[in-house]
């Protein structure tokens, strides 16, 4: 089973998109906008201290009529942040999103932030692997 570092490695877009906790909201839903992306880690001190996803921005401004405007990344981000280890394996990454509910899961590596691992990176991967299970089990039953 392949590892979260892994997966980071091997990523097309190895970028990893960040925000500073004193940014405003406005600055984060431009940064995601831009970069095509729904959460970014909040770093302060190149330490991880946040994360902010547009799940975070519909829930704690748009249903409380906050402004995006005046409003700092620190009010509205997931302080508690949920990380992986890069030797983990997929299959804890996983079910670390089920179980809590996740999207996103930063990695981080000699203490510091190396990647980002959305559900859509590990669907993508573990279908990938599963297509490539069946393709040797099939040519293992013609006997190629």
């Amino acid at each position: 089973m392949k590892t979260a570092g892994e997966l980071i490695s091997r990523k097309k877009q190895q970028d990893v998109y960040t925000i500073a906790p004193e940014a405003t909201v406005l600055d984060a839903l431009r940064l995601m906008a831009d970069k095509n992306v729904g959460a970014l880690p909040v770093l302060k001190d190149n330490e991880l201290v946040g994360i902010v996803s547009e799940r975070d921005y519909a829930r704690k401004m748009v249903l409380k009529g906050r402004s995006s405007y005046a409003t700092p990344v620190s009010d509205i981000m997931t302080a508690a942040v949920v990380i992986v280890l890069p030797q983990q394996s997929l299959d804890e990454c996983m079910a670390l999103m089920t179980e809590r509910h996740l999207r996103h899961l930063p990695v981080i590596g000699r203490g510091r932030l190396i990647g980002l691992l959305s559900i859509g990176d590990l669907v993508k991967e573990m279908v990938a692997e599963q297509a490539e299970t069946i393709l040797h089990l099939e040519q293992y039953i013609r006997g190629e």
